[in-house]
């Protein structure tokens, strides 16, 4: 069965929105490393448009660092699956738009051959997250206090506490450090 694996970038405060946070080249690149054991994203509509057209149009650009272009490049190749109850339709041939039950579909895809399930967002993340779907939790701490901004894992409701174990960690330069834990 494929793993399905909440990956996102926060502050040291909790801070998940994208740009209270820290990106720099070495993270892109430990992103883009990242990527090659997925070959699916899952999405709720919110972070799918944040990150669509945003990374395809960074490949239409000449000027875009050498960590951005090979970033977007992994990311336009990556089957892309987004929940949503008000869109419609997208232009992208390797997006598709799920309108059914959240649980069904991801068992669905878990059951499906393929690499890893990347997960982004904070909304869909948790709700999997109740549902008992993601198998692991890959988190870049970013080495900022934003102070204020959307948390992670605000609203969740767990009817007892999710244990995790460490499977991994690493210092990057910058002082982010990412952080990999599995289900116990």
């Amino acid at each position: 069965m494929r793993k399905l694996i909440y990956a996102f970038n926060l502050t040291l405060d909790g801070c998940a929105q994208h740009d209270k946070g820290y990106v720099d080249t070495e993270l892109l690149d430990f992103y883009t490393h990242s990527l090659e054991t997925a070959d699916t994203f899952v999405y709720g509509r919110k972070t799918y448009q944040l990150m669509v057209p945003y990374w395809p149009s960074v490949l239409q650009r000449p000027n875009e660092s050498k960590a951005d272009t090979d970033f977007a490049r992994a990311f336009v190749s990556k089957k892309k699956l987004v929940f949503s109850r008000t869109l419609a339709s997208v232009d992208d041939p390797d997006t598709r738009i799920a309108h059914g039950d959240l649980r069904e579909e991801i068992l669905k895809l878990k059951q499906e051959p393929g690499k890893e399930i990347l997960v982004g967002g904070i909304d869909l993340p948790s709700q999997l997250v109740e549902l008992g779907l993601i198998d692991e939790f890959r988190f870049v701490i970013g080495p900022v206090i934003a102070g204020r901004g959307r948390r992670l894992f605000d609203n969740l409701t767990l009817p007892e506490k999710l244990r995790l174990k460490l499977i991994d960690t690493k210092v990057l330069k910058s002082g982010c450090v990412a952080l990999h834990y599995a289900k116990q």
